[in-house]
């Protein structure tokens, strides 16, 4: 607010009087703005309420299928030879002798003479024979690209399933081209009597010189891998292996003849039991916040209190947690597997409970949690409930963020109106007290020339008297 020194007229401090009335003016601005703080608590409450029904929904999401709840786990007897995961297509309760004979590898071949410069165009002209597969390939070699590093950019340029490199041997001619098949279902010879001329020769990679005979063969050649899996033979381009079990990759890490390795598939009791317990955790996290927002004995509560939408939530919960599933196993109910509900409303689990449940009964806790063939159990009705309520488009969350936008929109409308109203009628007082000091002021004048012209008459009759 623009500074005014008014009030040598009158007196008074006109400046603070206009704002001071401004003031009682903004009065209901001050409660508007009160009102869009509210608004958005309650938004950062719903949006904080969302993130924990999502992490609930997340958390049980494994008890959705028989499958999902029934993890996986498998051991192996040694990890020397080889490692495993496993997925739920598994079947618990197999085992396997599985031996490793050799890795799969590519085809390796190194030049058998070097070049004292990998830069310098020292060989000649004319084409390079490779052939990948048994089919051949002609390399154009011509004076722009007759450098050992102008051969290898050539090839590896030219994509046919086999690489090129240069390595240094630390001879005087160091430099030599070492081809690497991309796979191991490559194999390949390089024949460079093609090329005329040249101080340097970039020998030969023929594994076959026609004759049946290794010319110079490849210091690492092309081989699927191989394993036995109770002893039948299996063979990959692969060093994993998806297939060889059902539900089972193998990585393959070193290849020894004679050695088997056990492998052996369970179900994984360990993890069902913590995405269990992460249930209680899960829901244990969404009651208490929605508790938490509510008034107890007149004390307490949150911006979210007496939202007939969030304890709509919590009936919900509740109402799902305690309500029975008929099904064909031993266990109706969530209490049975061990959830015990406190007076504040939130759970703990019974750990010999759930243990024995889990241990004595597991195809019953599937049933229950997971449901069977055309129902959904306890577990999946949850998850389903959850995921409905935390829908990015559709969900609770979505329609509190519409009305609080809305409410927050109509609010910045009227203070934006009153904003305006404000500024005109701070401009009318200020008017209204600078005219009132005009009228002093001239007032103050004519009280002053009055007062002269008495005092001058006043003289003058006394004066005559005399």
């Amino acid at each position: 607010m623009t500074i005014q020194f008014g009030g040598l007229a009158t007196g008074l401090e006109t400046g603070n009087i206009v704002e001071q009335l401004m003031n009682l003016e903004r009065m209901p601005i001050a409660r508007l703005e009160a009102d869009k703080t509210w608004q958005n608590n309650r938004l950062s409450a719903f949006t904080e309420l969302n993130t924990k029904l999502t992490s609930f929904a997340d958390s049980i999401k494994n008890l959705n299928y028989r499958d999902t709840l029934l993890q996986r786990t498998v051991k192996l007897s040694s990890e020397e030879h080889l490692s495993a995961t496993v997925s739920r297509a598994a079947l618990p309760g197999t085992s396997y002798q599985v031996e490793v004979v050799s890795l799969a590898q590519v085809q390796k071949s190194v030049a058998q003479t070097g070049v004292a410069s990998k830069t310098t165009a020292s060989f000649g002209t004319g084409t390079l024979d490779l052939t990948v597969d048994g089919t051949s390939h002609s390399i154009d070699i011509t004076s722009t690209n007759n450098s050992l590093e102008g051969i290898m950019k050539t090839i590896n340029d030219a994509d046919l399933g086999v690489s090129a490199a240069i390595i240094n041997d630390g001879t005087g001619t160091p430099y030599r081209l070492i081809l690497t098949g991309k796979d191991v279902g490559k194999t390949f010879s390089l024949n460079s009597s093609g090329l005329a001329g040249g101080t340097d020769s970039l020998g030969s990679y023929n594994v076959d010189d026609g004759s049946g005979t290794i010319a110079n063969p490849p210091v690492q050649a092309a081989a699927q891998a191989h394993i036995r899996v109770d002893t039948v033979d299996i063979y990959s381009n692969s060093n994993t292996l998806t297939e060889a079990i059902p539900g089972v990759t193998l990585d393959l890490l070193k290849g020894e003849v004679g050695k088997t390795t056990s492998l052996n598939i369970t179900v994984d009791k360990s993890s069902i039991k913590s995405t269990i317990e992460a249930f209680a955790k899960g829901y244990n996290e969404v009651i208490g916040f929605i508790t938490s927002q509510s008034k107890i004995d007149g004390e307490g509560g949150g911006v979210l209190g007496g939202d007939s939408g969030i304890n709509a939530i919590k009936r919900r919960l509740q109402s799902m947690l305690t309500q029975p599933f008929q099904n064909s196993g031993v266990f109706s109910t969530m209490s049975q597997l061990g959830f015990e509900t406190q007076k504040n409303g939130t759970l703990v689990v019974n750990d010999k409970t759930l243990s024995a449940a889990i241990n004595d009964n597991l195809d019953s806790v599937a049933s229950l949690l997971a449901g069977e063939e055309g129902t959904k159990g306890l577990g999946t009705q949850f998850k389903d409930y959850l995921y409905e309520i935390t829908n990015s488009g559709t969900g609770m969350l979505k329609g509190r963020k519409d009305s609080v936008n809305s409410s927050l929109k109509r609010i910045d409308t009227k203070i934006t109106s009153m904003e305006a109203r404000l500024e005109q009628r701070q401009k009318t007082l200020e008017a209204q007290f600078s005219a009132m000091e005009t009228l002093v002021s001239g007032l103050n004048a004519q009280s002053s020339y009055l007062t002269q012209q008495m005092t001058m008459l006043s003289n003058m009759m006394s004066g005559g008297n005399r």
